[in-house]
């Protein structure tokens, strides 16, 4: 009679471009209202947008979590998003996706 040896359990590499992809997609929407409201004019593509100062409140960027939800599975606490918002989109990236990533692997147990 043949055993069948344990095997391990498969893991997901944390989605990063994925995430990143999200998350630009929402906060140029958010990014492109701010600047309506506050008469700031946009840089003509995505790129400079992401780069461009536009200061964007906390909780707009609360709400933009919601769309990430598909994408790592799970929800995410607002308390993640920086009190006082972010000066960009740029800066925002640079705070969120390394705190999406410790709460993936915290709930998943994997790493990129």
């Amino acid at each position: 009679m043949a055993t069948i040896a344990p095997t391990k359990p498969v893991t997901v590499a944390f989605p990063k471009s994925d995430v990143i992809a999200a998350l630009v997609a929402e906060l140029i929407e958010v990014a492109k209202a701010e600047a309506q409201v506050r008469g700031i004019p946009l840089p003509p593509d995505n790129p400079e947008i992401i780069k461009a100062p536009i200061p964007m409140d906390s909780l707009s960027v609360v709400d933009t979590l919601c769309a990430l939800e598909p994408v790592v599975g799970f929800e995410l606490r607002e308390s993640i998003v920086r009190t006082g918002g972010y000066s960009s989109i740029e800066a925002a990236l640079e705070h969120l996706v390394p705190k999406i990533e410790r709460v993936w692997i915290r709930k998943k147990g994997s790493k990129p």
